[in-house]
């Protein structure tokens, strides 16, 4: 087939391609790869469609989930290759997932709104996995997930059983704890519970987002974005007046952040 000559391709194509990248006289880097060695690619490919999402951008999302889609056949071909399974194989999966775990579309379970629908998922998702404890639950959150995400999943797991807070105030009384117990810890230069005890301070502090609906990993991207371009703008106020932040003092660079803020 000359992939060249097409107006027009489909997934059947995109398949096709990937399967000559990686024949014998294909691509010399595509041919070479492993699971391994495209893992990081996947993030990146991943956290490039969130970006996509996060600026409206709706010609490099499309893009950026061509990329993703890429990726997937790319680790596909690689096991089909091992004679392990098939991109037909995943996409016949995940078409059974959503059928089974969806009971109150295509079976007799009912679901009135979101929450109800979303509860019918993780029940038929635990009996599906074999979870009978909700600890198991926990431990099935990916390790992978940035920090903030997996700690927020694990907190919704016990949630579900009860062991939750009544209301924020809780989490918030819990942030105090713990960051009197880190300041004593640093009073102690025990390195290792110093870690520790910034661990629980912000695991409490995912607590408290959780309560008010704010999605910790989004608040602190935010937050990143927010200091940037603060520093950005005490770095311009600096330069009309003559200030090098380089051999600045503190308090000058203090004073220069307030007039920002």
């Amino acid at each position: 087939m000359n992939f060249t000559e097409k107006k027009s391709y489909d997934f059947n194509d995109l398949v096709e391609i990937m399967k000559f990248l990686r024949a014998p006289d294909g691509c010399p880097w595509d041919k070479v790869q492993t699971h391994d060695s495209i893992r990081s690619n996947f993030i990146e490919e991943t956290y490039e469609v969130i970006e996509a999402i996060d600026t409206k951008d709706s010609e490099l999302l499309k893009e950026e989930l061509g990329d993703v889609l890429l990726q997937v056949v790319f680790h596909a071909e690689m096991s089909s290759e091992e004679n392990e399974f098939d991109i037909n194989d995943v996409i016949n999966g995940i078409c059974k997932k959503l059928v089974v775990r969806h009971p109150h579309v295509f079976g007799d379970v009912k679901a009135e709104n979101s929450q109800e629908a979303l509860k019918s998922w993780d029940d038929v998702k635990m009996q599906t996995k074999a979870q009978k404890k909700q600890s198991e639950a926990m431990e099935s959150v990916s390790k992978a997930l940035p920090s903030l995400m997996r700690a927020a999943k694990i907190q919704q797991k016990a949630a579900k059983v009860g062991f939750d807070w009544d209301n924020v105030k809780g989490p918030l009384d819990k942030i105090v704890e713990e960051t009197n117990e880190l300041k004593d810890a640093v009073k102690s230069g025990d390195t290792k519970n110093q870690a520790e005890e910034l661990g629980d301070l912000l695991f409490s502090v995912v607590n408290v987002s959780r309560f008010l609906g704010i999605d910790s990993e989004k608040a602190l991207y935010d937050a990143c974005d927010k200091f940037t371009d603060r520093f950005r703008a005490l770095e311009k106020l600096a330069c009309e007046r003559g200030i090098d932040v380089k051999t600045a003092s503190l308090s000058e660079l203090d004073s220069l952040w307030d007039e920002v803020k």
